[in-house]
This record gives C-alpha cells, sequence and structure tokens, in this order.
C-alpha cells in the first residue's frame, strides 16, 4: 500500500495581515487551498474547502478517488453558498485547490485554481498542473510566452474556483508515479515570485520537512508579498498508518469553516449531504 512520508510549512508573509492559505498533510491525503486574493473572507473559503475534502476522505476510504474528489469540491461549493447566505458580508469569497489523494496503489490529482502541483523525480522538476488564470489561457492561445506571462499584471487573474456562485470545474486524474518520487503542492506564494531552479534546490533537501521550510523561507527572502504553503510528500509504501495528519494556515482555526457540524457524511456516498444542498 502506497502513502506520503511528508512534510509542510506555512507562513502568513511579509505583507498580508492574515493567512488566506489553508492546508492539510496526512498521509494518504495533501491538500492546498489558496483563498482568492482580493476576494471577502478568502481565509473562510480556503478552510472550509479543506475541511470538506479532508472529511469526506476520511469517511470514504472505499470510494472511487476521483468522485470523491469531484463530490468533496462540489460540497465545498454549496458550503460556500450558504456561508454567504448566512453572513452577506462574505460575498465574493473564493479559494483554489490543488489534492492529491491515495487509494491503494493510485494516487489522483484534483485540482481548481493556480495553485500548483509539482513532480521531482530523478533531480528532475516536472509540473503536473495547468493553472485556471486568464493569462495561462492566452499561453494556451499561443497570444503570450511563459516567459511573457511571469511578468503579466493579470497573472492572478483565476478564472477556475471553488466560490459560492458557480460549481467548480474541478480537473481530476491519476498520476503516474512510483515510490521514491516527491510531490509539492503549493499556493502562488511561491510560484509568482520563486524560479524554477530555486525551486528545484530545495526540493533536493532529503528531509521533506526541511525541503518545505526552504521553500517557504525562499519565497520570503523574495519579499513575502503574498501568504505561502508548501506540502513536500515522498511517495512511499508499507502497511497502513493512522493519523490525524497536520493543519496549515487558515485549516488551524476550527473558527473558519462555515458550519463543521453541518458536514453530514457516512461510508455511504448517497447519504452524504450538506445543510446548504
Amino acid at each position: 500500500m502506497l502513502r506520503f512520508s511528508y512534510g509542510a510549512a506555512s507562513h502568513v508573509g511579509l505583507v498580508r495581515e492574515t493567512n488566506e492559505d489553508a492546508g492539510f498533510a496526512g498521509p494518504y491525503l495533501q491538500i492546498v487551498a489558496d483563498g482568492v486574493g482580493g476576494a471577502a473572507a478568502g481565509e473562510i473559503a480556503s478552510a472550509t474547502t479543506t475541511y470538506v475534502v479532508s472529511a469526506l476522505a476520511a469517511a470514504r476510504p472505499d470510494q472511487v478517488p476521483w468522485e470523491l474528489l469531484a463530490e468533496a469540491a462540489a460540497m465545498a461549493h454549496r458550503e460556500l453558498r450558504r456561508g454567504i447566505e448566512d453572513d452577506a458580508t462574505r460575498t465574493g469569497m473564493a479559494t483554489t485547490m490543488i489534492a492529491a489523494l491515495i487509494r491503494g496503489d493510485t494516487v489522483t490529482l484534483a485540482h481548481i485554481g493556480d495553485s500548483r502541483a509539482y513532480l521531482w523525480r530523478e533531480s528532475t522538476l516536472t509540473r503536473l498542473s495547468t493553472d485556471h488564470t486568464f493569462v495561462q489561457s492566452l499561453v494556451d492561445a499561443g497570444r503570450l510566452t511563459p516567459e511573457e506571462a511571469a511578468d503579466h499584471p493579470y497573472r492572478s487573474v483565476v478564472l477556475n474556483s471553488v466560490n459560492a456562485d458557480d460549481a467548480p470545474a474541478t480537473v481530476v486524474r491519476g498520476l503516474d508515479l512510483r515510490v521514491g518520487d516527491r510531490l509539492l503542492l503549493c499556493s502562488d506564494g511561491l510560484t509568482d515570485f520563486v524560479p524554477d531552479e530555486v525551486v528545484a534546490e530545495g526540493l533536493a533537501e532529503p528531509d521533506p520537512d526541511v525541503s518545505a521550510g526552504v521553500l517557504v523561507d525562499a519565497a520570503l527572502a523574495a519579499g513575502g508579498r503574498d501568504n505561502v504553503t508548501c506540502l513536500v510528500a515522498d511517495l512511499a509504501e508499507g502497511p497502513q498508518v493512522r493519523g490525524d495528519g497536520r493543519l496549515l494556515g487558515a485549516m488551524a482555526d476550527p473558527a473558519l469553516v462555515v458550519d463543521p457540524a453541518a458536514i453530514r457524511v457516512s461510508p455511504d456516498p448517497g447519504s452524504v449531504s450538506s445543510s446548504g444542498s
């Protein structure tokens, strides 16, 4: 059976007053959610989405992973909608999501927005996700080069998010990984300011916790103009382990989740609901 051996770090940065990133790092689930900058209550959106995904994953060990991740994103959308109905000052809150889920001998990646996933294998860095942003759409259309996109004034305009208005378009796919591979899941507080060659240097650190800390330090050294969260997870195999995982950023404050008690999760997929559904 596969599992993650992981390290994780999150920092508010040197400019922002609150950490709108949320993260969960566990032996079978890794997730980063980044409350969309400039929107109200981004930390509530990211914490709620991370909570819903982690709760569903814990309750459904036998559900098909791509179905589980897509359902969790849809449930998070409903919870954000209900959160705004309860408190109109939260109008506009939204979040990205990047998650890797292990089930048996498979690893499944779910992606919404511009938080990213990378593979570090044999000293080579490979990006596993494509940003759901306006600028990336211009790159895909051949109207911008990747180099031009890196400095574009609209590079942070996200086209796909978990929000209260529209059901998220969750991109889910299986990853072709092998034992010894290292995954990095991170918010754009890293990738907007730290070049790939520096990311690669950080991932070369043998200990995943040290690696995550080095990456966060690199973002701070680059100015720390955004919240930054980095999860570094090595793919290992062995007997099943139990553990609650590590809570990061906004996820560490349960008061930021719209209503944990409203998520009613059972092992039967047909009986999962939220009070916003």
